[in-house]
């Protein structure tokens, strides 16, 4: 029986199925949402203005504060006996997920975001995160 569960969660309406399917799929288990605030870059829109706050920190963590705050919604809705906790990490989303797996037994990830330019970049990070993963990854779609 799977007890400690970690699903990365961007936002996107994947990350959201993920988080449902791990209610779902581990109902015993502890789940903590990760949200990895990435390193800026012209591709990483929101990342780059996060770069120019005058308090990079306190801007990312309004940022992941929305998505945790979806998380909760998500899990009030499925059952209120869920353990819930929330992660914030930096940097490159692969190498934070994969960095946290670690203290997991499974991870639960979407395959990719919304948008065109999500598909490219996070189901990259879905695949990457699925092949180097020290622990098994379900990929929801």
């Amino acid at each position: 029986m799977v007890s400690d569960v970690l699903v990365p969660m961007d936002g996107s309406e994947m990350s959201e199925y993920a988080l449902e399917y791990a209610i779902d799929a581990f109902p015993n288990a502890e789940i903590t949402v990760l949200h990895v605030v990435g390193e800026p870059s012209p591709m990483w829109g929101r990342a780059t203005g996060l770069a120019l706050a005058d308090d990079i920190e306190e801007a990312a963590r309004e940022h992941a504060e929305t998505v945790f705050e979806r998380a909760r919604e998500i899990v009030t809705d499925a059952d209120d006996d869920v353990v819930l906790r929330t992660e914030i990490e930096f940097g490159h989303p692969v190498r934070a997920i994969v960095g946290c797996a670690d203290d997991y037994e499974t991870v639960v990830i979407g395959s990719h975001g919304g948008t065109v330019a999500d598909r490219i970049f996070v189901g990259n990070v879905a695949e990457k995160v699925f092949r180097r993963s020290p622990v098994p990854v379900v990929v929801v779609r």
